[in-house]
């Protein structure tokens, strides 16, 4: 089982990223027209590049999860703006930080 998103493990995906829309019936594939299927190693090679950007954006998906619902984000803004301490000891940007300095990118 792989943990990756089906558009990185499903073949008909990866050919439709190397050459435009396909399907796939059974063991025949539908191709656009003029189009000729990739050779494994190329929709091998398509499907590790897919894996590195997706695995290179996982800070990205850690911190979604941590971030405050946006209502609260807008909410802790207003609150800093109404105070007048719309700066780096605001709660506002002190949550948001923690979270960045959590999950760093790269």
């Amino acid at each position: 089982m792989s943990n990756y998103p089906h558009y990185i493990v499903d073949d008909v995906n990866i050919v439709t990223a190397l050459i435009g829309g396909c399907a796939k019936a059974g063991d025949e594939w539908i191709l656009p027209e003029g189009k000729t299927l990739p050779s494994q190693e190329e929709i091998d090679a398509k499907r590790e590049e897919l894996k590195a950007e997706y695995d290179a954006k996982k800070y990205q998906r850690d911190r979604q999860t941590e971030y405050p619902a946006i209502g609260d984000q807008l909410d802790m803004l207003f609150h800093a703006i109404d105070a007048g301490t719309l700066d780096k000891s605001s709660d506002f940007y002190t949550t948001i930080k923690a979270v960045k300095d959590k999950y760093p990118k790269g």
